[in-house]
């Protein structure tokens, strides 16, 4: 579902426009995609923004993308803030558009405030053991110890039984193929 059929999007605009803070403030339906990409970055550039405020969709699918575009620029990812007008808003009020743009203002005004307030992350890179520790033969330890060393991981299997197997290696048939399970 598009957002822009249930918020007036031109008055979000606009009213970001009216807080503090904010440098500029466009609409463009495709932010995600490549060219959407290119776009931020034009704008941010030519806006000199230090910030990015995006009013769209869940951050949970889609924030790599934009957190990539602020370094792409060279600008730290700590500074992407969502406003997600489409599940916290859209969805909620598709039947009421009046109740729909109250709601986005306030939710843009949140995100403008929470946006000021952005901090660098700091991170710190630390060397790690490609080895894992693995507690319980059976099913599901089993296949958790392959494929981490399908992944170059040095594995330690531990199990408290005399057998691996757990549960499995208590069954003489196994559904639907009638197989010996052991």
């Amino acid at each position: 579902m598009n957002i822009a059929g249930i918020i007036d999007l031109e008055a979000l605009r606009q009213y970001a426009l009216t807080l503090p803070n904010v440098v500029a403030s466009e609409i463009y339906l495709a932010y995600c995609t490549e060219p959407g990409a290119v776009y931020i970055k034009e704008q941010m550039e030519k806006s000199n923004a230090n910030r990015l405020l995006i009013g769209a969709c869940t951050p949970k699918t889609h924030e790599p993308v934009f957190k990539a575009v602020l370094r792409g620029m060279g600008v730290d990812d700590s500074f992407l803030e969502f406003a997600n007008l489409r599940e916290h808003d859209s969805f909620v009020h598709m039947q009421n558009k009046p109740a729909a743009l109250a709601v986005g203002k306030d939710i843009i005004r949140a995100a403008v405030a929470r946006a000021a307030k952005l901090e660098p992350i700091p991170r710190k890179t630390v060397p790690v053991t490609k080895e894992a520790l693995v507690i319980g033969g059976g099913v599901g330890g089993l296949q958790a110890s392959l494929d981490l060393a399908k992944h170059g991981f040095k594995v330690h299997l531990v199990e408290k039984e005399p057998t691996i197997g757990g549960k499995m290696a208590m069954l003489d048939r196994t559904f639907p193929t009638d197989d010996c399970s052991i």
